[in-house]
């Protein structure tokens, strides 16, 4: 069963904790409008409150995760319409997601739409992959983390050759470079990445969420900084009875009866 009451995402039902969200605009290749981006927010608004989704993963077509931003809604805005442009509190409000969001991406992963993947926290990809910020052939630059996000994954020298020629990288040369972690066959990517959800959904939510924010603190931190967080949710996690459980079922070899609190 599906929900079809968005124009731009197919939102299926939830199944072990899991919803797949599809981006669903196939005439363009699901090039990414505003109404796109308020519909993948308003997703998350749903999914963050949500007791009984615990992991996203977000996918698009064969042929394409998505090719970047609409051109033509791009070429109304001026300088004005730019700096008023609604898009950004929806990157913002993707930027704070706080549940595990896996990115299965076949075809084109390009401009925005490789900005969007870059926000998942595990990116699996087809072998069809192609990954680029081409933005740079339109006289314009990325500007919904495509520089800063692609440096911290790939390093200076990738990410100045992308950014700087327009020219994408394969699923392989984006495995090799840390920006993916899994390659399949392009039939599977999704289901792989389902698979994957189901067991992230099956982990306690509490140390799953303070994981998650632990890591990319990490990121944007130095590592005393990142450290100190890392001990601080570590020692919160030691309050909680998913944490009591999770020893007691290792002692009694069960599986644990997580619930989240």
């Amino acid at each position: 069963m599906t929900n079809k009451s968005y124009q731009s995402l197919v939102v299926h039902q939830v199944e072990s904790g899991v919803q797949l969200v599809q981006l669903n605009r196939p005439e363009a290749l699901n090039a990414l409008t505003t109404e796109l981006l308020a519909e993948l927010s308003a997703v998350m608004d749903v999914a963050e409150a949500s007791g009984d989704i615990r992991v996203l993963v977000l996918t698009g077509s064969s042929k394409a995760f998505a090719a970047g931003a609409d051109i033509n809604e791009m070429a109304e805005r001026d300088l004005v319409g730019m700096l008023n442009d609604p898009r950004q509190q929806y990157w913002q409000r993707i930027t704070r997601f706080s549940k595990p969001v896996i990115a299965a991406i076949n075809g084109y992963c390009l401009g925005g739409g490789c900005e969007l993947a870059m926000h998942a926290d595990i990116l699996i990809a087809g072998r069809d992959a192609q990954f680029g910020q081409p933005e740079i052939n339109l006289g314009i630059m990325p500007g919904a983390g495509g520089t800063q996000r692609l440096l911290r994954a790939v390093g200076k020298s990738l990410t100045m050759q992308m950014v700087l020629t327009g020219q994408p990288i394969n699923a392989q040369q984006a495995k090799d470079a840390g920006l993916i972690s899994e390659i399949t066959q392009p039939e599977l990517t999704v289901a792989r990445a389902l698979a994957l959800a189901k067991v992230i959904a099956s982990k306690g939510s509490l140390a799953v969420r303070l994981a998650k924010e632990s890591i990319l603190k990490g990121m944007d931190t130095d590592l005393a900084t990142g450290l100190r967080f890392e001990r601080h949710a570590f020692t919160v996690l030691a309050g909680t009875e998913d944490r009591k459980e999770g020893i007691m079922a290792f002692k009694e070899k069960r599986q644990p009866n997580f619930s989240g609190r």
